[in-house]
């Protein structure tokens, strides 16, 4: 028996061997010296969790801005902290009126998700209607987010009540373009010149502007953020919203506070990974604060979590955000694969596979068509990361993370590098 054992033990032991010294050969002549990655830095680690052992390490232990990979950090959040479904809002109801108070959830109002609870509520009551501001300390942007994409639709503003996904969505239709929510003011000027139809907004207002050319094609609609604003701001969106008078609440009665949820958390889950959707990703983090101390304060939940639930991660990292805008964040391959064993382990590796996106499915739309990997890309400028799982043409499951910063080239072709070497160990194993 002992000695049957050893012989499978020294049979695994050999198996591993070659595939370290395969991968390495492999990379060291190929990867690593393809273009833009022989100009860059590099990280990579791949691990098997049925034999605790690690198939290739390479700068594993260096951090890395891991752009949109960071979204997988705060899939562990919503999944550890959220529940079977989003905390819409905390609402008290007495005799004479209704208090509510914001949990930031992303769904309210968005044309994404036909489930309102938190409308239906308030639609249907009778009393007033008062709104309790939440403790609030982030700002509407992320720490080290870029100031002048401020009109751009990846970066919504964050706050503790969205409204149709903090964006209003601008349909070109030349002297016919108009906005939905008709919230704000639409000026539309006709420029000949355009090569395209320009879609703008103020910076320090919500004056929108469509500049276009009638020659021109239209797009079906473009989603430009607004300005959130702080409470008045959020209580007159209700209002128009509602056509209903809402009030805003001074001292607060008695009595017991009760936890209205609205979708799924998975149906939140999936596009935030398979789209890469920034809004939905840090409004998680929201959520998850505000649940928890009924405070908003992404810094505090990500500390949290790094002292409790993370507190075993290889390398401590610094994590700023919840959707990888910022550059501030710092993350190294080996903590990716420790996340990510974490959430196999705990929630199973079916329920994984449903959240993160497949080749040819999101943003990894035009690679991996086999669909032998299940992982979240990350994009900045000068930036490419990937981390997932990879199940082999024989039947084995690794973790991976690839992280590359400073390339100056193309992210296709940084890309189409990973890809071959994912598909290498694809193939052999």
């Amino acid at each position: 028996m002992k000695r049957g054992l050893f012989t499978i033990c020294c049979l695994l032991l050999s198996q591993l061997l070659f595939a370290q010294g395969t991968i390495d050969k492999w990379a060291n002549q190929h990867f690593l010296k393809e273009k833009p990655l022989d100009q860059a830095h590099v990280g990579v680690c791949i691990y098997e969790p049925a034999t605790g052992k690690y198939w290739y390490q390479y700068q594993a232990d260096k951090y890395f801005t891991p752009a949109s990979n960071v979204k997988v950090f705060s899939l562990f959040a919503g999944l550890s902290l959220l529940g079977d479904s989003l905390p819409s809002l905390r609402y008290f109801e007495n005799d004479t009126a209704l208090f509510v108070k914001g949990m930031g959830d992303p769904t309210f109002l968005h044309p994404a998700f036909q489930y309102q609870p938190a409308f239906e509520l308030l639609q249907r009551t009778t009393k007033p209607i008062y709104l309790v501001p939440q403790v609030n300390l982030n700002k509407r942007f992320g720490s080290g987010w870029a100031w002048n994409d401020y009109a751009d639709s990846y970066q919504p503003e964050l706050n503790e009540w969205p409204m149709y996904g903090n964006v209003v969505r601008i349909y070109p239709r030349g002297a016919a373009s108009r906005m939905v929510p008709a919230l704000y003011d639409l000026d539309i000027t006709l420029d000949r010149s355009l090569k395209e139809n320009g879609i703008t907004r103020d910076e320090r207002s919500n004056f929108f502007s469509v500049q276009y050319n009638p020659a021109l094609g239209n797009e079906p609609y473009v989603e430009v953020p607004f300005i959130t604003g702080g409470t008045t701001e959020l209580r007159q969106r209700l209002e128009d919203t509602l056509h209903k008078p809402i009030g805003l609440a001074g001292q607060l009665p008695a009595g017991s506070w009760k936890l209205l949820k609205s979708v799924p958390v998975d149906t939140l889950f999936v596009p935030m990974m398979e789209q890469s959707d920034n809004f939905f990703a840090e409004q998680t983090l929201i959520m998850a604060s505000a649940l928890l101390w009924d405070t908003i304060s992404t810094g505090k939940i990500t500390d949290w979590l790094l002292e409790t639930k993370l507190k075993d991660l290889p390398d401590e990292p610094q994590w700023t955000d919840g959707s990888g805008l910022s550059r501030y964040n710092l993350f190294t391959p080996r903590d990716y694969v420790k996340v990510l064993s974490l959430l196999r382990t705990q929630f199973g590796q079916e329920k994984l596979w449903n959240i993160f996106p497949t080749g040819g499915k999101g943003t990894l739309k035009n690679y991996y068509q086999q669909q032998f990997v299940h992982a979240k890309t990350g994009t900045l400028n000068g930036v490419v990361a990937l981390s997932g799982y990879l199940v082999t043409q024989k039947k084995k499951t690794l973790i991976f993370s690839v992280m590359v910063n400073n390339h100056h080239g193309s992210a296709t072709a940084v890309r189409r590098a990973v890809e071959q070497l994912l598909t290498m160990i694809y193939k052999q194993y």
